[in-house]
């Protein structure tokens, strides 16, 4: 059993930890990598004049240059400090993206005429039977206003709308399809512009700076019908191939495949999320495996090794391979709209596969420091980002810690398995190793007898390499899990515990996915038969993934949800990595202690909540920025908490926006409250009850406290929700009172008996009156007249109001001003809301009686403490 053994393996291979030692922390690139970022941090929130960045940056450069050839390690600190200055100086001198929003004219609310050509092709969404829907990007060339044409580049994203016919007997009228626009084609289009708004509220999206960094700078919406098409082109020919050719690849993979399993294709392949529901890409996140949907690094890496390996078995040579592999990989990423996070991927393996062919040490760490070098020069602001954050640190683990365990401990016995029936490599190989291959010997020469030849040595280093693959795999997972912790609590306020084994599936159903559907793609512009084997194999996998990760996101195990971090745990999980990282190469004691540390702060992260930012001793009346709905933080004087409606939009205008999950939860979260005492419904509309089911999830109160029964759909759902999550449900009627958390609460209305009709639902709003000590505050939900009256037989004296209805003209009568006698008041109301709310009287009304008005369309989220002698207001610093 012996066999010719190369040259090259005839020297005693050490394990990679141990050979490189001393080596392996000098990666200069990713310092310097390191030394910029800290700099941008520095320079974002440690403000200095940019002219004392460049004379810092200076004077470290030049005491830098001069230690060079007498103190290497005071030239080494001094060249950092001066990248970490010249970061600071890159992202305060950085002008921001210009999208013409100064320069275009809103028209206050009125129409205006839009004269521009598309940017981003349409996409056409059915909303029911009633509307058709198509979102699209323009660039405007000139807009029309009061008689008056401004010429001006600016982008705007605009929502053209049709309302479909439909019959007395319920029958859609037959009608053209409404025309998708496409990349290039000129328009003219009236329509009502607004720029976007932010919630105004801590832990908000800041949703305005996100538009701004695609383009856009406005937003509008206008009829189909209205609608011109303009003849000739404008725009970029180079850009209107690469948008064809993606055009043409989603119009193939929606021919190849059904319905849902087209739009995982597209997103899987093209990162093209706009035909996927919300409920599967909820699924997705809370099981952690919502990266296989976009294009990433992962799906970078996994292209790039397919094709390198086919090239090679091609016979292409290492350089050629190469090269080929990276000019795929750069058009594979100009077919995509990802952006950013591609390019990340495709810079970061050009860097390694250059380094690769020039024979040069593979240093990973000093891939990944190069490429953030790059994308940190061209874009200072890509730091702040969570995409950026979450790659590099993704890649960092993998290559700080998981790789070099693995040298410790699968590594060693995958190169053992090499010339597995040659007993002259034994000697190659550590005494260890040498012990296990003969033992894999003597296995397989019992196995000869049943088997017979030399077979049972092939199934057995095979089965072995599996094996070893598979343990690489789920310690791989595993370290990715925990290593990326702490931004999944910052940004997503998501523990995964289901991602490891969910995982586990996912990715290698992934590469299946990938590999196939690539193929079947290629074929199907050949033959739709040729594509149909591939196609069918994709197909199978993508409904095991979808089904398990269904499944997985389903289980309540899966819906763990943390608050935002402190700084000290921030600054102890950071920490805690790097001293994985730095003492994983160490001796097996200090590395079991580094992972030890990043497993410790993981499991802080996820089963310990940070202390809520409460006041204790007084009673806060939060109202959330929730847009045209109400949402009102209750946190009375002993932490108790509760929370009065949770906002929400009327199911008529199909948004996909979840207010209590998208809005009211990250605010909540922003506190550090991680639980609830409990809830309130005042009434069942929807602009205050529409989140409370994302709000029972995440928060899992004791009581829901509900008024009025009503047989509304949407309240039964929020019940069986409740139901589920064993909430329990308590009955609140007029006449009520009791007390909680050292205030008093009493409950004005609804009547114990009320006559309640769905479309006179605010008649039976609840009403509470909350007190501590000689302060007090009235919350009103929409209630109207005819509830107005009721209470003010009922003593409702107050300091703080909050007016009912959102400003509307049917509430806040002058018989309850008179009787409740407020200093403050609040409306919680939507900005541009089609109702006209707060109405001109009831502002009046506010104003004749001497009382100080907020709003949370003009102030955000507005804070009152009631100390049982004063009240104080707060409004949110927000920009």
């Amino acid at each position: 059993m012996t066999s010719e053994i190369p040259a090259n393996e005839r020297v005693n291979p050490q394990p990679a930890s141990l050979s490189r030692s001393g080596s392996v922390n000098r990666q200069p690139l990713l310092w310097a990598a390191l030394a910029f970022a800290g700099g941008i941090a520095g320079g974002v929130y440690a403000w200095r004049p940019p002219l004392w960045w460049l004379v810092v940056t200076i004077l470290f450069s030049m005491f830098g240059a001069y230690f060079t050839r007498r103190r290497a390690w005071a030239a080494l600190a001094l060249g950092l400090a001066a990248l970490g200055a010249a970061g600071a100086l890159a992202i305060q001198v950085r002008s921001p993206a210009d999208t013409g929003s100064n320069r275009l004219p809103l028209g206050d609310g009125d129409e205006v005429l839009v004269t521009g050509h598309v940017t981003t092709d349409g996409t056409l969404l059915q909303e029911g039977r009633d509307e058709t829907r198509q979102t699209l990007d323009v660039e405007t060339e000139n807009v029309s206003v009061e008689a008056k044409t401004i010429s001006v580049r600016s982008g705007l994203r605009i929502g053209i709308y049709r309302k479909e016919l439909v019959g007395e007997s319920g029958q859609e009228a037959i009608a053209a399809p409404m025309h998708v626009f496409q990349y290039g084609e000129r328009l003219r289009f009236p329509a009502k512009l607004y720029a976007p708004r932010n919630f105004r509220n801590p832990g908000a999206f800041d949703y305005r700076s996100y538009l701004a960094d695609k383009g856009i700078a406005v937003l509008g919406s206008t009829k189909a019908t209205e609608v011109e098409l303009l003849t000739g082109f404008a725009g970029s020919r180079t850009e209107l191939w690469r948008i064809g050719i993606r055009r043409s690849l989603t119009r193939k993979i929606q021919t190849v495949w059904p319905t849902e399993q087209a739009a995982l294709v597209g997103a899987i392949l093209l990162g093209d999320e706009s035909f996927m529901g919300r409920s599967l890409k909820v699924d997705f996140q809370r099981s952690g495996t919502y990266h296989v949907l976009v294009v990433s690094g992962l799906k970078v890496g996994i292209l790039a090794l397919m094709a390198f390996w086919l090239l090679r078995r091609l016979r292409a040579n290492e350089e050629t391979a190469s090269t080929i592999t990276v000019a795929l990989i750069t058009c594979y990423a100009l077919l995509t709209d990802v952006g950013t996070p591609v390019w990340r991927a495709a810079l970061m393996l050009v860097v390694y596969l250059t380094a690769k062919s020039l024979y040069r040490q593979r240093s990973t760490l000093n891939a990944i420091g190069a490429a953030a070098l790059v994308l940190l020069v061209i874009d200072p602001k890509e730091l702040l980002g969570a995409s950026f954050q979450l790659s590099f640190l993704c890649v960092l683990t993998i290559a700080g810690i998981a790789m070099p365990l693995l040298e410790r401990t699968t590594q060693p016995y995958s190169r053992s398995l090499r010339y597995l029936e040659s007993t002259s490599y034994d000697v190659v190989v550590p005494p260890p190793m040498a012990e296990w291959r003969i033992d894999l010997r003597i296995v397989a020469g019992r196995l000869a007898r049943f088997l017979g030849g030399r077979n049972p040595l092939k199934v057995i280093a095979l089965f072995s390499r599996c094996l070893l693959l598979a343990c690489e795999f789920l310690l791989i997972s595993t370290v990715i899990q925990v290593g990326l912790v702490l931004p999944m609590a910052i940004y997503f306020h998501r523990a995964t515990v289901v991602a490891l084994p969910a995982n586990i599936l996912a990715v290698p159903l992934t590469e299946l996915i990938l590999v196939a559907a690539i193929m079947a793609v290629a074929f199907s512009y050949v033959s739709m038969v040729l594509a149909k084997i591939p196609g069918l194999i994709a197909g199978f996998a993508l409904t095991a993934m979808s089904g398990t990760v269904r499944w997985m996101g389903g289980l309540r195990l899966a819906d763990a949800r943390v608050p935002t971090p402190t700084l000290a745990v921030l600054i102890a999980g950071t920490a805690g990595l790097i001293l994985a990282m730095i003492l994983i190469r160490r001796r097996p004691l200090f590395a079991a202690a580094g992972l030890s540390a990043i497993a410790a702060g993981a499991f802080w992260i996820a089963a310990v909540p940070p202390r809520p930012q409460i006041r204790f001793g007084a009673m806060e009346v939060t109202a959330i920025d929730v847009g045209q709905g109400d949402s009102i933080l209750l946190v009375l004087p002993q932490g108790r908490l509760v929370l009065v409606d949770a906002g929400g939009i009327p199911r008529w205008m199909h948004s996909d926006l979840d207010i209590g999950e998208d809005v009211v939860s990250p605010y909540l979260w922003s506190r550090g409250i991680s639980r609830l005492d409990a809830v309130v419904i005042t009434h069942a509309h929807a602009d205050h009850m529409g989140g409370m089911e994302s709000i029972l999830a995440n928060f899992h109160p004791r009581e829901l406290w509900l008024g009025v029964d009503s047989p509304s759909p949407e309240l039964q759902e929020v019940l069986q929700k409740a139901n589920r999550l064993g909430v329990r449900v308590v009955s609140r009627k007029a006449g009520d009172e009791f007390q909680i958390g050292g205030s008093t609460v009493r409950i004005l209305a609804p009547d114990p008996d009320p006559v309640s009709h769905a479309w006179r639902a605010n008649d039976d709003c609840m009403v509470m009156k909350l007190s501590f000590g000689g302060t007090s505050a009235l919350l009103e939900g929409d209630a109207e007249r005819v509830a107005e009256r009721r209470i003010v037989d009922e003593e409702p004296q107050a300091d703080l109001l909050k007016v009912a209805h959102h400003g509307s003209a049917t509430s806040t009568i002058p018989e309850l001003l008179a009787a409740v006698h407020p200093r403050f008041a609040v409306i919680s109301v939507g900005a541009r809301n089609v109702y006209g709310h707060p109405r001109v009287e009831v502002l009046g009304r506010l104003e004749e009686s001497g009382v100080a008005t907020y709003r949370t369309d003009l102030d955000g989220a507005v804070t009152f403490y009631l100390d049982g002698k004063n009240v104080s207001p707060r409004v949110p610093d927000l920009q």
